[in-house]
């Protein structure tokens, strides 16, 4: 990192020349800045880089904010906020280059080895072991997201961990991860942004939770080229803001109005402002006015086409470097000479870093175009035209200044298909499947955790049941493991609608708030998008959050953060953050449209990156949480919503009984056909089975028990070698879940060639389940229908 990039206030800036000295390197850093952007811009324009998004114009307001961010504190913002990486420290100009030009090296590009566009920073959390740092000790940032306002979630869940962190009564087990719960999250957007559904949730949750989270809008006055006006009421969020207004007696926002240029007075109120967040938890926003935007929105058009020639000479004048240089001068901080010798330099330290960054980007491939082409010049052909083309292919792949990894594969492919009898075409082919092999790891690796914290290493361990086990609903097996875990493990938080006080909906939790404290498992309001942020921060932090989503159908709210930022998280950053939260939620059948639905293939889609348990009782459900606090993968668990009153037997391994993730469990076995399924559908199955039975039908279920993985060891497959025939039943929709496990078997697993008649799904129908008993019936698969379909299936 750039020694030159700290700012936080020193002994040695109580002097003038100390003051003057951390001031004019302020200066420096804007500079530093404000070129990066100019260059940036020009390495896409000119082809080296494929999209560009820059901050300039938010340079002196960012140093400001930079400032005030301690050890231990956190950031949620977006992809504006370059200046105050490079002030913060945790950025150098080599390294944004690297992101810029997608160099896919992590000692490179060190906040996504270049998955992500540019300027979407992120440190690390995790060793590589998956073991969590010491988080209170450093400057911390979570990986950033593109999609407008989808950084709000998590920054609640950011603030909301150091008020679990301060209320907890384990400190002492807790402190690598916070210091009595001081931290800050520091979370930006855009103005624009302001209009999402995902500010305006999170901006009323953090008011009334009271958690020390600051707000720094970014107000230049439009959303690409759309003007304010359009898009918030009054033309000002602060403004739109004020009925959150924190008083004295009220719970709320304490609201403050600053200039992007204004460097002193930014300076005054963000250090008042955010020490008095540290102390009182109430979240304070920061409506930064003012800003200008030098080259517009980015690198896919001109802000001239839509800023009237006297906003654009507004902006000049306003510029926020320009009126910091004025201000250096008007109080003897700086001559102009002085201001010209940190702009050259500065801006010459942009230059040498770019050439560096770049030259590490090509190095490697310009390698594999060397070697490519040396390959292709070897090849011994006995055709002079074939010849000339292998020679034209080399020359033009080394030809080429700025190869791409693409270049030299279709090149060595291009070779094999013209010369495929040359003895030397097997050295092509190696070479190129060695490259391939390498790129997996490149942009490949790190969906899910790889190393010791996988849920898949988490060894099986069987649930024990005394013969002498009492028989109880399945809400009571739930209702005592969560006891024994929120006793033995002061990381667990629950939360959610209606799971504090009543104990949820289905008793779960019931009679717990009273016994293990209202800062464990507490309620929320009806935020199914905030809930998800809450668990996100939460786990980023090092906490094990079990956020309830009340019933399935509710999901789509909170189904965004879930997809494009946990689900993400541990690729985008190539394992260098996890986020291991637990959904639980409830789902598949009970009474109408918003209550019985079983969305599977949604989830199995919008989650990879997730894993998806779909237990078929309560004691397979405890297994499976026990398994993912285990690891560090997060994943959705759906319970079965009929099942909570169905009699089962209470292990007595509670907390050490794990089930295996991707493993399917036959529940019945059989020799005719094998049935595929999952949930609660599995005792209408059951039934259909039975019936069956007494017809000479021999049925095998199999409980696949996890969408996501999904049978890893081909139990299935060697199900259907023996039975030669197999449905697949669920109660999603046609083409959902139950064709995910089709093509599973039958494609990925080969399982068509052991058929001996066609295979077959059977679901839910296309629409919405109808009210009532004979709703379900028609809606969703019954016995009837399965023990015809599986009659269809035997008669080929």
């Amino acid at each position: 990192m750039e020694s030159t990039t700290s700012v936080e206030y020193r002994n040695d800036m109580l002097s003038f020349e100390g003051f003057r000295n951390a001031v004019l390197e302020d200066y420096r850093t804007a500079v530093v800045s404000r070129e990066v952007s100019l260059l940036g811009r020009r390495e896409v324009l000119t082809g080296k880089a494929k999209f560009g998004i820059f901050g300039d114009g938010k340079e002196v307001a960012q140093i400001a904010m930079a400032k005030f961010f301690r050890q231990g504190d956190f950031r949620s913002g977006y992809y504006r906020d370059q200046t105050f990486m490079f002030a913060s420290g945790l950025a150098t100009v080599e390294q944004y280059f690297s992101q810029l030009y997608a160099d896919p090296d992590l000692k490179n590009d060190p906040f996504s080895a270049g998955r992500q566009m540019n300027a979407h920073f992120a440190t690390r959390f995790v060793d590589e072991n998956g073991n969590w740092l010491d988080l209170a000790n450093r400057k911390n940032i979570s990986s950033d997201i593109a999609p407008t306002a989808g950084q709000m979630p998590r920054a609640l869940g950011l603030a909301f961990a150091s008020k679990c962190f301060r209320q907890s009564k384990h400190k002492d087990a807790l402190e690598s991860l916070s210091h009595n719960g001081n931290e800050i999250c520091f979370c930006t957007i855009g103005d624009a942004s302001t209009s999402e559904g995902h500010f305006w949730e999170t901006i009323n949750a953090a008011g009334v939770l009271q958690v020390p989270l600051a707000v720094f809008v970014w107000d230049d006055g439009y959303g690409i080229s759309v003007p304010k006006q359009f898009q918030t009421t009054k033309g000002s969020i602060s403004e739109a803001l004020k009925g959150f207004q924190k008083t004295e007696n009220s719970n709320g926002f304490r609201i403050f109005k600053v200039k992007a240029w204004d460097y002193a007075g930014m300076c005054e109120v963000f250090e008042e402002a955010l020490q008095t967040l540290r102390e009182d938890h109430a979240p304070v926003l920061f409506h930064v006015e003012e800003v200008t935007q030098p080259q517009g929105h980015s690198t896919s058009g001109s802000h001239e086409r839509y800023k009237s020639p006297e906003r654009l000479e507004w902006e000049k004048e306003w510029d926020c470097l320009k009126k910091m240089r004025e201000w250096l001068i008007e109080n003897g901080l700086a001559a102009a000479e002085d201001i010209a010798n940190i702009e050259a330099d500065a801006k010459a330290h942009v230059r040498e870093s770019r050439n560096k960054a770049w030259d590490k980007y090509i190095a490697p491939i310009r390698q594999q175009a060397d070697k490519s082409a040396e390959l292709i010049r070897e090849m011994m052909v006995n055709d002079i035209d074939v010849y000339g083309q292998l020679q034209r292919y080399a020359a033009e792949l080394q030809q080429n200044k700025e190869p791409l990894r693409r270049d030299v594969l279709r090149t060595l492919a291009l070779a094999v298909e013209a010369a495929p009898n040359s003895p030397n075409a097997g050295l092509l082919r190696e070479y190129a499947d060695s490259l391939i092999e390498e790129s997996k790891e490149l942009y490949n690796s790190h969906l899910y955790n790889q190393g010791p914290k996988s849920a898949l290493n988490v060894e099986e361990i069987k649930p024990l049941i005394p013969f002498d086990a009492p028989t109880v609903n399945g809400y009571e097996v739930l209702n005592k493991y969560f006891d024994a875990l929120f006793a033995s493990n002061p990381k667990v938080y629950a939360f959610g609608e209606d799971v504090g006080y009543i104990g949820d909906v289905n008793q779960g939790f019931a009679g717990l708030q009273e016994k293990h404290g209202k800062d464990r498992i507490l309620d929320t309001g009806i935020r199914e998008l905030t809930i998800v942020g809450q668990a996100i921060g939460m786990a980023l932090r090092g906490l094990r959050p079990i956020a309830e989503i009340q019933y399935l159908d509710y999901l789509l709210y909170g189904l965004e953060p879930l997809s494009d930022d946990v689900a993400t998280t541990h690729f985008r950053t190539k394992g260098q953050q996890s986020c291991p939260v637990i959904i639980r939620s409830r789902g598949h059948r009970l009474e109408g449209i918003w209550h019985s639905g079983s969305p599977m293939g949604m989830v199995i889609n919008a989650l990879r990156g997730m894993y998806v348990c779909v237990p078929r009782n309560m004691v397979q459900a405890v297994g499976m949480y026990n398994t993912l606090l285990a690891g560090n993968d997060p994943a959705i668990i759906i319970e079965c919503l009929n099942g909570y009153r169905l009699k089962e037997k209470m292990p007595a391994n509670l907390l050490e009984y794990t089930v295996p993730l991707g493993v399917p469990e036959v529940v019945r076995e059989g020799s005719d056909i094998t049935v595929v399924s999952y949930g609660s559908i599995l005792r209408i199955i059951e039934d259909a089975a039975v019936r069956l039975e007494a017809e000479g039908i021999s049925c095998e279920i199999i409980d696949v028990q996890t969408l996501l993985p999904f049978d890893t060891n081909h139990l299935i497959l060697q199900s259907l070698q023996k039975t030669s025939r197999i449905i697949f039943i669920d109660e999603d929709v046609p083409g959902g879940a139950a064709a995910y496990m089709f093509n599973k078997v039958m494609e990925e697993q080969g399982g068509y060639k052991w058929l001996d008649a066609s295979p077959k799904t059977i679901t839910g129908k296309a629409h919405r389940p109808g009210y009532g008993s004979d709703g379900d019936y028609f809606s969703k698969p019954n016995a009837e229908e399965i023990i015809a379909g599986i009659r269809s299936v035997m008669s080929e």
